[in-house]
């Protein structure tokens, strides 16, 4: 494949704003997609650029689940015959130490498995820090890394990801600008964060080789992506913050050539996003009003109706106050449209045919559990759809516990006790080979899914509503047995397609987290989206967008907001508790070290709260949904 012009990008929409509170060139996209085509065209554009000009290229690259969509348009755009890779010469920001490279949780693996083996670079082009070196020579090896580095010319174009202690490569808090390429101990936080990959924070490596920080800000051009609310707030320190050796990610504001890719979450905490009109002058949309007045009667700990034109006036909010003239009007607008989004039962749909979409087997009553008892009170026809298995989220031992089980009641149920002895055995025998993260035996992945498909029947039972509203789509983008899955492809949607075609909804429920430790509900959502897009009927049903398995909707984000009794938030309690096999100790936590249904909890009660405060009326908990509009 020869090089040649790059295909006429798509134009992309960008979020702007006033900047200036802002450190770091920063490109805020409203679709989380429109990043990766945006990262991989500038990349493109610089291989085609140095290849021209010194017939190769140099790109330092990162992973993670950040950069995957890059690396998937990049293929894309190879295969179109849009980039050549042949000149393309690439060294990786890191690796675990110690770290075999035929470890599912090696990066020299994951580098191969989404992108080396997919594009036409040569293996001899290919530099990624080695987890096997001895001890005593890994200063040597560092060294060498640098060298190999500076004898390629140096890095035309680095990729980077942020992590949640704003580490750059694994360059931790108290990491030097003068930093070189070293092996460095992991932040407690990096390795939580990282936990979950390895099912279990006591089997991450303690340590990791990486570049420093000086290698990084050699490059000529950088480019830090960042996608998910949990991102938002290091992104927020990194790109307004000063620059401190606590906040790695902050020394890129030395750099003459950076620029920061976000996603709308992640670019939620930056003022411009935040609070647009502490900055310049704005168009006072219905949404924008509502937000800026819900944050000054938060700032001054006023219900809505009692903010007065000085509170208006010492806040910054003096355009909006003499839009109106008087504060009155706008806090009357504000309160009503609040008041408005609250539907109890009688305010809900009845009647109508429901489908609800539930990424693992849990997500439903985690997030909706209280309007899904409301739904079927109402005599809606439910459906809810289980997407992925959710099976390596469940602990071997709970496998035990079920087989055990199963062997003391064989005979209770006429089952040979042989039999099942044998299957035991060979159970026993395939977790007993396994190492911690390694891809259970398929008898196991179909025993972890068959005993989360009986705790979210359970739990359905809980909120009121019978087995026979289950459907367990199983998609096969999940099925790798392992964290990292497949990208989601055809097959996926025409599953949940046919169903959509078969139940026909009038309303459709969808996950709406965008801060999914590992993005099974951000793909989850696309291919409900995909579905619809080709989902032919005379009128597209009307979709909601649920969260609160990490987060929750705020006040002014909701269009939806449902009260829920002190009773109904104890039902939906113990509908989770049904899931006991993520009870007490989930596999996979995310980013809030609570049990789940301690933050459904808080969360219910605190969004209640705030409306409260606000003046709205009083309730105990309150669920939260956005309308997704056409």
């Amino acid at each position: 494949m020869t090089p040649r012009a790059a295909a006429q990008p798509r134009t992309i929409p960008t979020i702007e704003s006033a900047r200036d509170r802002e450190r770091l060139r920063t490109i805020a996209l409203h679709e989380h997609e429109d990043l990766a085509a945006l990262v991989a065209e500038r990349i493109i554009e610089v291989i085609h650029r140095e290849t021209r000009a010194k017939g190769k290229v140099v790109l330092g690259l990162a992973t993670g689940s950040t950069p995957l969509g890059v690396y998937e348009e990049l293929i894309r755009r190879h295969r179109a015959g849009d980039v050549d890779f042949a000149r393309v010469i690439t060294f990786n920001l890191d690796e675990y130490y110690p770290m075999s490279p035929e470890s599912p949780h090696s990066y020299h693996r994951y580098m191969w498995e989404n992108f080396f083996a997919h594009v036409n670079i040569a293996k001899e082009n290919v530099h990624i820090p080695d987890g096997t070196t001895p001890r005593e020579r890994v200063t040597d090896a560092c060294a060498a890394y640098e060298a190999a580095i500076r004898a390629a010319g140096g890095i035309d174009f680095q990729l980077l990801g942020i992590g949640k202690t704003g580490h750059v490569g694994f360059n931790e808090p108290g990491s030097d600008a003068a930093s070189r390429t070293r092996i460095v101990t992991l932040d407690t936080l990096t390795r939580k964060d990282a936990a979950a990959d390895f099912f279990g924070v006591e089997n991450v490596p303690r340590e990791a080789v990486t570049m420093g920080v000086a290698t990084i800000l050699d490059a000529k051009e950088i480019a830090l992506l960042a996608t998910g609310e949990h991102k938002s707030m290091i992104v927020a320190r990194a790109v307004e913050g000063d620059i401190s050796t606590d906040v790695a990610a902050t020394f890129l504001q030395r750099h003459p050539t950076v620029a920061v890719y976000l996603d709308l979450a992640a670019a939620a905490e930056l003022t411009r996003i935040k609070t647009p009109w502490l900055l310049e002058g704005i168009d006072w949309t219905p949404a924008m009003v509502e937000r800026a007045v819900v944050w000054l009667a938060e700032r001054t700990s006023k219900a809505v109706l009692k903010l007065s034109a000085k509170d208006y006036a010492e806040n910054q909010l003096s355009p909006l106050l003499a839009r109106a003239g008087a504060a009155g009007p706008i806090n009357g607008q504000v309160f009503n449209r609040l008041r408005d989004k609250i539907r109890g039962r009688a305010k809900l749909p009845a009647h109508e045919r429901v489908l609800v979409f539930s990424p693992h087997p849990d997500d439903d009553v985690i997030s909706m559990g209280g309007i899904l008892r409301k739904l079927w009170e109402n005599e809606n026809q439910m459906v809810v759809a289980y997407m992925t298995s959710g099976n390596i989220a469940v602990f071997d031992h709970d496998v035990t516990r079920h087989l055990d089980f199963v062997e003391r009641a064989a005979a209770a149920l006429g089952i040979d006790p042989a039999i099942v002895r044998r299957a035991r055995g060979t159970v026993n025998a395939g977790m007993d080979q396994k190492a911690p993260g390694d891809i259970d035996i398929p008898v196991v992945q179909n025993l972890k899914k068959f005993i989360r498909e009986s705790e979210a029947i359970a739990a359905l039972a809980a909120v009121g509503i019978p087995p026979a509203s289950a459907r367990f789509l199983d998609l096969p983008f999940y099925q790798t047995g392992e964290v990292r899955k497949r990208p989601l492809s055809d097959d996926d949607v025409a599953i949940v397609l046919k169903l959509i075609e078969e139940t026909r909804p009038d309303l459709i429920f969808v996950a709406g987290d965008l801060s999914d430790p590992h993005g099974t509900h951000r793909t989850c959502k696309a291919a409900v989206e995909g579905a619809l897009a080709r989902y032919q009927a005379a009128q597209r049903p009307e979709v909601w967008l649920y969260r609160g398995a990490w987060q929750e909707w705020s006040l002014t984000d909701a269009d939806v907001l449902v009260p829920l009794s002190q009773d109904e938030l104890h039902g939906k309690i113990l509908a989770i508790f049904r899931h006991q096999s993520q009870k007490d100790t989930a596999p996979f936590p995310g980013y809030d070290e609570r049990e789940f249904w301690q933050r459904v909890e808080a969360r219910n009660l605190e969004t209640a709260a705030r409306a409260d405060r606000l003046g709205l009326p009083e309730y105990y908990a309150m669920e939260a949904y956005v309308i997704q509009r056409a």
